[in-house]
């Protein structure tokens, strides 16, 4: 039985609720006004409506004229050259084929572009991996505008695609919303055979051969990637949030429990429409509660630093405001229940299989570490979302979560946990607020003091690597690679190299404006250094050899030089930002905030609501 809710989570809740009273009231009063201004496609022309159902075979163009079935919006990121999209290929048929026989009707509103960072890393494509985030929010809204649809489905799974379509969604939040996911990969090349192969490879020990051959074994089939990296820690956001059908964040694609959930989405979608009899609107699931529930999943998972950003960004869409502070008052309280790679060598296979996330949201309600009164797509309370899917005689159903773990090498209850605090914490100081991801790193390397070594590229530290020029104690401080500087890349060239140093005995760390994600690895990296570089943070005026302290403990990072503040800062390095794309997205580089206000390249997101309220009637 849940316990009473923890006091620090209330207090923090309360200070949320509090920050954001006007930007949630203002997205509140624009999605109640966009609900009562009629019922999508009833405030169509009949010239409009025969455009948005023309191509509909017979049976859905009858439903759509005669205006009393549901029409729901398939919003997808359908692409087979990312595995984890593979599947989506065959959705829209199984969807449809769902809501048909509940009378309703699906059409596809949109697709979305989906990146792949794996790809991408350490490429220039890398750069526009943040952007493609605020790109993804914008082509939701334009699938969405048509107004044929009483509710959508999300089909989206990994690192930007989650968040952008969840930014793009709640601007139309007047309507239901549910997420619909792929599902894992199948377990491969086990993660630290895997991370082992790498570090050779940086070292020069093994070719590339031996490299690709790993890789292969590692990302081998039709869904997501197996680490607990930024796709799948998306997947347990929208478990504990409330946006899933219960259980089905990690059924593999080929699972035969993996179409039910499919079409279970469906059916769902059309039964809490406005005009049924339990209309559930996403802007009612996403509200404070909701969000302070995902930062406690966030840390009691060991989930991905890349949610420092996108969900402030994604609250940020619903009127609310939150920031590094309300992350690290609710690490401090959370206890770090999961050990997933980077975190551990189990996959998020194993630890579905230990009792997954069923497992950890019971554990959480029971001690009072998540609100529970929240509503969901399934209705009110989080409990739903403590259940494990079966099928029985053809049904698909819900059981309780195990009552114990399957191995406790990969998931504890609240009473053993791995760690008291959660994985995740903010470090402050006189370069700048930053955020660490500690469940990775042994506590013998949480805190570093060395001198600093100055990078202004990936490449530039990776020559001198393999020039045998960082062999000794240092910190990296790699800047100009935060949004409003060149996209804020994911930088994880550079983790095979620094674990090599690590572990041949040298203290070493890095300090960046940039992006690590949810593959952060043993490493100490204090990453997100805000203020960036290219916006004058201080950063910017570290120099070679400057004593540079990381202590995850204390929470701090300083450099200990008097004056510093006087120095002119560095100049960035000349780069046109010219070529694959990249030119394109010159006004999002100009135009992002800073890592704590979520990077957005849609200036003013919070403020949208506001504006639009002195607008609609009181």
């Amino acid at each position: 039985m849940a316990q009473t809710l923890n006091p620090i989570i209330a207090k923090v809740t309360d200070r949320v609720r509090e920050r954001s009273a006007k930007t949630r009231a203002a997205y509140l009063a624009q999605m109640r006004s966009a609900g009562e201004e009629g019922r999508n496609r009833s405030v169509l022309s009949c010239g409009n409506l025969a455009h948005g159902f023309a191509a509909c075979p017979g049976g859905d163009k009858r439903a759509l004229k005669d205006g009393d079935s549901a029409n729901v919006g398939i919003v997808t990121a359908y692409n087979d050259m990312l595995s984890a999209h593979q599947p989506y290929e065959r959705f829209p048929a199984l969807l449809k084929s769902a809501l048909q026989e509940v009378g309703a009707v699906g059409q596809v509103a949109g697709g979305v572009p989906a990146m792949c960072d794996g790809v991408t890393q350490g490429q220039p494509g890398m750069e526009l991996s943040l952007f493609s985030r605020d790109a993804i929010a914008m082509a939701t809204a334009i699938a969405l505008s048509h107004n044929m649809f009483d509710a959508a489905l999300c089909l989206g799974v990994c690192d930007k695609i989650v968040p952008g379509l969840m930014i793009g969604a709640l601007r139309f939040g007047h309507l239901p919303v549910i997420f619909v996911p792929a599902g894992p990969m199948r377990s491969g090349l086990p993660n630290p055979e895997k991370a082992k192969v790498r570090q050779l490879y940086a070292e020069g020990k093994v070719g590339r051969d031996a490299l690709l051959d790993a890789e292969s074994k590692s990302y081998h089939s039709p869904g997501t990637c197996t680490f607990y990296g930024t796709a799948n820690s998306n997947q347990m956001l929208m478990e504990i949030m409330g946006l899933h059908i219960p259980g089905s964040a990690f059924i593999n694609p080929g699972d035969p429990m993996r179409d039910p959930l499919t079409q279970a989405a469906a059916r769902r979608a059309a039964a809490i429409v406005a005009h049924g009899d339990s209309y559930i609107p996403m802007a009612e699931i996403v509200d404070e509660k909701a969000i302070i529930n995902a930062i406690i999943g966030l840390h009691a998972t060991g989930g991905s630093t890349n949610h420092t950003i996108h969900l402030i960004a994604i609250a940020r869409a619903a009127g609310i405001l939150i920031d590094w502070d309300d992350f690290d008052d609710l690490a401090k309280v959370t206890p770090l229940l999961c050990r997933v790679y980077p975190n551990g060598p189990a996959d998020v296979n194993h630890f579905h299989a230990a009792g997954g996330l069923s497992f950890v949201i019971r554990e959480l309600l029971d001690a009072g570490l998540l609100h529970e009164d929240v509503q969901t797509v399934m209705g009110p309370g989080l409990r739903h979302y403590a259940t494990e899917p079966l099928q029985q005689d053809g049904e698909l159903v819900w059981k309780d979560a195990v009552a114990e773990s399957a191995n406790l090498d990969v998931v504890r209850p609240v009473s053993d946990p791995f760690a008291a605090d959660g994985g995740l914490k903010v470090l402050d100081g006189n370069i700048g607020r930053s955020v660490i991801k500690v469940s990775a790193v042994k506590p013998e390397h949480r805190q570093v003091s060395a001198p600093a070594l100055v990078f202004e590229s990936q490449d530039d530290f990776m020559d001198r690597f393999k020039a045998g020029e960082l062999e000794r104690d240092f910190i990296a401080v790699l800047r100009f690679q935060g949004p409003r500087a060149n996209g804020m890349p994911e930088l994880h060239r550079l983790t095979p190299a620094l674990g090599s140093l690590q572990d041949r005995g040298f203290k070493v760390a890095l300090v960046t404006d940039g992006r690590m994600s949810g593959a952060s690895g043993k490493v100490p990296a204090a990453i997100h250094v805000s203020p960036e570089a290219a916006l004058g943070g201080l950063i910017g005026k570290v120099q070679d050899g400057d004593p540079v302290v990381l202590d995850a403990a204390a929470g701090t990072l300083r450099v200990e030089v008097d004056g510093r503040a006087d120095r002119p800062s560095a100049l960035a390095p000349a780069s046109a930002q010219l070529g694959m794309g990249r030119e394109l997205f010159t006004g999002f580089r100009q135009l992002a905030g800073p890592a704590e206000e979520g990077g957005l390249s849609i200036p003013g997101l919070d403020q949208v609501s506001l504006t639009a309220l002195e607008t609609l009637p009181a």
